[in-house]
């Protein structure tokens, strides 16, 4: 069921509407502290998910979001189950996201 809910949630993350994307991103924000590690079997879909257009977004809002959330990943999971996936996503990002995930790696 875990699983179900997240694959139903996920397109959200990178909805073409901005708004729904900004929204479902603060939703993330807030449900990582109250999930923590149950979120291990859903992280291989949701760093690509927040990542991919999130941190490289001219808008401001959607990338602040898309921060606070990696940043809620680091303070609330075990970084052992961030590391592979924040590893494959940086080296296939260029610009900003590559630099702000390349920082959260070291």
């Amino acid at each position: 069921m875990f699983l179900q809910i997240f694959d139903a949630f996920k397109p959200r993350l990178h909805d073409s509407n901005s708004k729904v994307n900004l929204v479902a991103l603060e939703a993330m924000h807030k449900m990582i502290p109250l999930l923590k590690d149950n979120l291990a079997p859903v992280i291989n879909m949701l760093v690509p998910a927040i990542v991919d257009n999130n941190l490289n977004s001219k808008n401001p809002g959607i990338y602040a979001a898309a921060t606070n959330v990696i940043q809620a990943l680091c303070q609330h999971l075990d970084t052992s189950l961030l590391l592979q996936p924040f590893c494959t996503k940086a080296q296939f990002l260029s610009g900003k996201a590559k630099q702000d995930l390349t920082e959260k790696l070291a």
